[in-house]
């Protein structure tokens, strides 16, 4: 199956009829698009859940998906309902990245057509339950308060509403309004972050420590088929490198701004490296031997987290970092220190 460019016209089913039931809407005429399941975590994604609890929000995603595309106007007839009612629903669905919406020329001025970017939505029932709150130590750090950095570009940041400094000049990623960035990215190179060791100063004993990121490969525009050897050290020490599969950009980040162009970097993919007694894991698979002793966490008083792309990477194909904001996961680089129960 050919990828469908983010600017193609897509087929679209004729869905003015107000006698039509919605049920007897025709049956999906538009493209495939590849990654096209939506998951969702229950506890995690609250916007999605609650979008989809409603049964008239479910119709009018099925009527749009059912029709490849559709303005308002079209979906009020399909549905028999007023546009008022469509037009509060259709926001609601649209903050959740459940409904893309772009303004086009009309026959009488402007009007904003909508689609739906996923094929299937599935729900997860059995993602890790998280520890009861005396049991875990979370910090979120935002992806642009890094300590240190040293990288060769292309390279840049960028907040929610614009990009920081000047792109491809790698001094400009000292850059102090970096605090706010949503997006950092690089071609080689590492940016450092610390994260306080909290269970130092509590006294307590780590059982694992774990960290949640959304990465993906780098390449001036984008390609799917980009693979980047992306290693994370963690206080001087590498646990091991995920060789990213590309940099993606079929189609726009559930979260990623309206602003942001679609040429570029949209999503990644949500990772999740964990050390623990018997060695160091990536999303539950075998990464390396290291193991939490090596890190000596009792040493010190930060946990410092290194993501780069090694000089000596096989594929050196740059990294993106999203934070909260960028991307298909509305959170920043999450930390967690897995704490021993006590006897």
């Amino acid at each position: 199956m050919r990828a469908i460019s983010p600017n193609e016209e897509l087929p679209r089913a004729r869905i003015g009829n107000t006698d039509m039931r919605q049920e007897d809407l025709p049956v999906p005429m538009r493209p495939k698009f590849s990654g096209s399941v939506l998951t969702v975590v229950p506890e995690r994604d609250r916007e999605v859940m609650h979008s989809i609890a409603s049964e008239l929000r479910m119709r009018i995603l099925q009527c749009i998906y059912r029709a490849g595309r559709a303005n308002v106007n079209e979906v009020c007839e399909a549905l028999g309902l007023p546009q008022s009612t469509i037009a509060a629903n259709i926001q609601v669905l649209e903050r959740a990245g459940l409904i893309e919406s772009q303004t086009v020329k009309g026959r009488r001025g402007q009007q904003k057509v909508c689609r739906v970017p996923f094929d299937e939505i599935l729900v997860r029932l059995n993602a890790a339950e998280s520890p009861a709150r005396g049991d875990t130590i979370e910090v979120s750090m935002p992806v642009g308060l890094y300590t240190s950095c040293s990288v060769t570009a292309p390279c840049g940041l960028c907040s929610t509403e614009r990009v920081i400094g000047l792109l491809d000049v790698p001094d400009h990623l000292l850059d102090p309004d970096r605090m706010r960035a949503a997006l950092v990215w690089f071609g080689r190179g590492f940016v450092e972050y610390k994260f306080p060791n909290n269970a130092k100063v509590l006294g307590a004993d780590v059982e694992a420590l774990e960290f949640t990121m959304e990465l993906s490969s780098e390449v001036p525009g984008t390609n799917a088929n980009w693979p980047s050897d992306i290693t994370v050290s963690v206080n001087g020490v590498q646990i091991g490198t995920w060789t990213s599969p590309g940099d993606f950009g079929d189609r726009r980040g559930t979260y990623t701004p309206r602003w942001w162009k679609l040429g570029g970097s949209q999503y990644g993919k949500l990772t999740t490296w964990r050390v623990a007694g018997d060695g160091s894991f990536l999303d539950g698979g075998k990464l390396s031997s290291i193991t939490l002793s090596q890190l000596n966490l009792d040493g010190h008083h930060s946990v410092k987290l290194r993501i780069g792309i090694d000089e000596r990477a096989a594929h050196p194909g740059g990294v993106n970092i999203f934070g909260r904001g960028f991307g298909n996961h509305d959170q920043d680089i999450v930390m967690r220190l897995h704490l021993r129960h006590s006897d």
